[in-house]
């Protein structure tokens, strides 16, 4: 199979993203547009009928004091992962991102190796003996995922655990999502726990509205953002990067992200942004205030939330990330214990990759980044 590659416009991008079921939010034109302090390229694969079949959002950040660039394709790039030969999909990719003067490339396949559903992480657990996901035993696992990983590792791609290579995952491996297709909105409904079935109830009977919101509301939005950042102990992102996000994205596709707000008693106590590409529909950021939490605003949210993304016909509710630890004193056990009572699943993606153009300099940068 001869593939080329080629520069792409972000109208070529855009169409052949449009043309999927879905693909990452990361993967999307709009997205360079959010990240605007990398430089970035729009690059295609094509076959030899000059069929577009692939395609990936490049992102370049300039090493300090030299003109040489990290080439970051996160949760891509969106090609046939499960194509025989991946030599023939990476090493194009890998001659032209060299042309362009990186000295090291990082890229995300969104290939999911394992899937729990909700009763055998429950299981997880309650089993004194399983402290992470991977003690328990999946309840679904992708063979073609482990050859994706081989083959890979056979073309001298590294990841973030060998020997002193890559920088640790920027994206989460471990995501939580729930499965949409072919439920019905009952069935879901259903399957969450009763927690969650009981604290939808209790903030309907409170009066806890959930209602979307605009560009206008976005400092609304900052300030529980802000507040939340304060007691889960994280530094937040400025307003400009939400006010920016919300530009770049509803302007290639004027449904591509959400806000939206739980009201009690015409104030706002939790807010949440969701974004859209196709069937694969995410929670991605979530605030909520100190105050009013009795009046369970965040799982009346998300209801309303995965109500509209079935309403929207999507195949996936994603609540991204999860930490993989199943011990309660981890400080991020509260973030799967309250996404697992959605009835969902865990998935575990096969990681970020590395691929060291030039060793010195991905050695050096390493060696910076763990120093940070």
């Amino acid at each position: 199979m001869s593939l080329t590659l080629r520069t792409i416009s972000r109208e070529q991008h855009l169409a052949y993203i449009q043309s999927l079921p879905a693909a990452s939010h990361m993967q999307v034109p709009g997205w360079a547009d959010v990240k605007s302090e990398w430089r970035s390229e729009n690059l295609g694969w094509f076959d030899k009928n000059g069929q577009m079949v692939g395609a990936g959002l490049v992102l370049y950040r300039q090493l300090p004091k030299i003109k040489r660039y990290l080439a970051y394709l996160p949760e891509g790039p969106v090609i046939n992962w499960y194509a025989p030969n991946l030599r023939d999909w990476l090493e194009p990719m890998l001659a032209h991102l060299k042309q362009q003067g990186a000295f090291s490339v990082k890229m995300g396949p969104p290939v999911v190796i394992r899937r729990w559903d909700a009763d055998a992480i429950k299981k997880g657990i309650a089993d004194p003996d399983a402290k992470r996901l991977r003690d328990v035993e999946a309840t679904f696992i992708e063979p073609r995922a482990f050859e994706v990983a081989d083959q890979l590792r056979r073309m001298g791609w590294q990841q973030g655990e060998e020997e002193g290579a890559g920088f640790g995952d920027v994206q989460p491996r471990y995501v939580f999502q729930v499965p949409l297709e072919g439920r019905s909105l009952e069935d879901v409904h259903k399957g969450f726990n009763q927690l969650w079935r009981r604290n939808i109830k209790k903030a309907e009977k409170a009066g806890v509205e959930v209602v979307q919101g605009g560009y206008e509301d976005l400092p609304t939005w900052q300030h529980l953002y802000e507040i939340t950042a304060v007691r889960d102990k994280f530094r937040p992102r400025p307003l400009s990067y939400f006010q920016r996000m919300w530009t770049a994205l509803n302007s290639e596709d004027p449904n591509r992200m959400r806000l939206y707000f739980a009201v009690h008693e015409g104030e706002a106590v939790a807010a949440a942004t969701m974004l859209i590409v196709g069937g694969h529909v995410w929670y991605s950021y979530g605030a909520s205030a100190n105050h009013k939490r009795e009046v369970r605003p965040s799982n009346a949210m998300q209801w309303r939330m995965l109500r509209d993304a079935y309403a929207l016909g999507a195949s996936v509710y994603d609540l991204r990330g999860i930490g993989d630890s199943l011990e309660e004193t981890d400080h991020l056990f509260g973030l799967i214990q309250f996404k697992v009572g959605t009835g969902g699943q865990a998935a575990e993606y096969l990681g970020e990759w590395d691929f060291p153009l030039n060793k010195l300099l991905h050695k050096a940068l390493d060696m910076y980044m763990s120093r940070r």
